[in-house]
């Protein structure tokens, strides 16, 4: 049984890598030639290169296999370029799919977004039914994955393919090596650089607990279907709170109204746009924050299985990973 996954050297696809080897999959991986395989390091796997944007490497990648995970995506809040992103997360997961129809693959398990998904306005936990639209998404990354989302949906219909979506929420743990921008809210936590929050909220998940997920998705998931991959509902200031108590400190932080935060977020991203570096604040994360980001697994628990750990052992274990990795110096 041997199984492709796309972003394998990432954070989510190096988790989905070493649950596959643990359920005694072969794994092939598809890397870029120029990326950092630190998450490869010392685990059996066939490597092959390629990219997304080159459709010829995915069909040489895909031959021979009997699953796909595509995990790859591109995950910035940011780019300078939306071109770039939109050719690898729409027209390179349209490229991957047709490339594994043609090869016949018995199960591909493809990974979205929870990003694609409605949020309730009373800040109720969403679910996969809670309806959304392009035009109320914010951000060139949760527009690309929606646009996505809804070409992998019409490709499997068209082609019948055994095709099963996952949309994770936020995932928290060791091998963030980026890292992550919810990775560097972790970070920056450790390293003080989060004296002030707004009102938001996001859904916290153990990594290594979504990888499983996706296992459990292409055992038991049904083709044409969508399952929520998450954790514990959180706001911001819990999981700052969360962050110091693991931490061993104490801050007091400052409440800034998201109103406020614009014009900073303005001017982040004018100087990101001459120093070609990513913003630590974006108009669009600031404009996704007006939301509560709450999701429930209860689908993907029903139907797959699926649990998740309590939120503060993903947190303890991202934590301890960027300490020993030293990131905190």
């Amino acid at each position: 049984m041997k199984s492709l996954v796309t972003g394998a050297t990432g954070f989510l696809g190096s988790a989905v890598m070493r649950c596959l080897l643990t359920a005694n999959h072969q794994v092939r991986v598809l890397v870029r030639p120029d990326s950092d395989r630190k998450n490869l390091e010392n685990f059996p796997v066939e490597i092959t290169e390629g990219d997304l944007r080159d459709h010829q490497s995915l069909s040489r990648a895909i031959k021979g296999c009997d699953n796909l995970f595509h995990v790859a995506a591109d995950y910035r809040l940011w780019v300078p370029d939306p071109e770039t992103m939109h050719k690898i997360n729409v027209d390179g997961t349209r490229a991957l799919i047709l490339a594994a129809t043609e090869e016949g693959i018995k199960r591909i398990v493809y990974t979205s977004s929870v990003a694609t998904l409605g949020l309730k306005q009373d800040g109720t936990p969403a679910n996969e039914e809670t309806p959304s639209n392009f035009s109320a998404i914010a951000g060139y990354y949760k527009r690309s994955k929606y646009l996505a989302e809804q070409m992998v949906k019409q490709l499997t219909d068209e082609h019948q393919l055994p095709l099963i979506i996952v949309n994770p929420s936020t995932p928290i743990g060791p091998g963030d090596i980026r890292p992550t921008p919810t990775g560097r809210i972790v970070l920056d936590t450790l390293m003080g650089r989060m004296p002030a929050y707004v009102n938001t909220g996001l859904n916290i998940a153990h990594v290594d607990d979504i990888a499983y997920g996706h296992l459990l998705a292409y055992q038991h998931g049904k083709p044409g279907e969508r399952y929520i991959l998450g954790g514990d509902n959180m706001t911001l200031l819990q999981i700052l709170q969360t962050i110091d108590e693991i931490n061993g400190t104490q801050k007091n932080r400052i409440n800034i109204p998201i109103g406020l935060m614009l014009p900073m977020a303005w001017l982040m991203e004018k100087i990101a746009s001459f120093t070609h570096t990513e913003p630590r604040a974006t108009l669009d994360s600031i404009h996704m924050a007006k939301k509560l980001m709450f999701f429930s697994s209860d689908k993907a628990h029903r139907e797959l299985g699926y649990q998740y750990r309590p939120s503060i052992e993903a947190l303890k274990d991202a934590v301890k990973w960027f300490k020993e990795n030293d990131y905190c110096n």
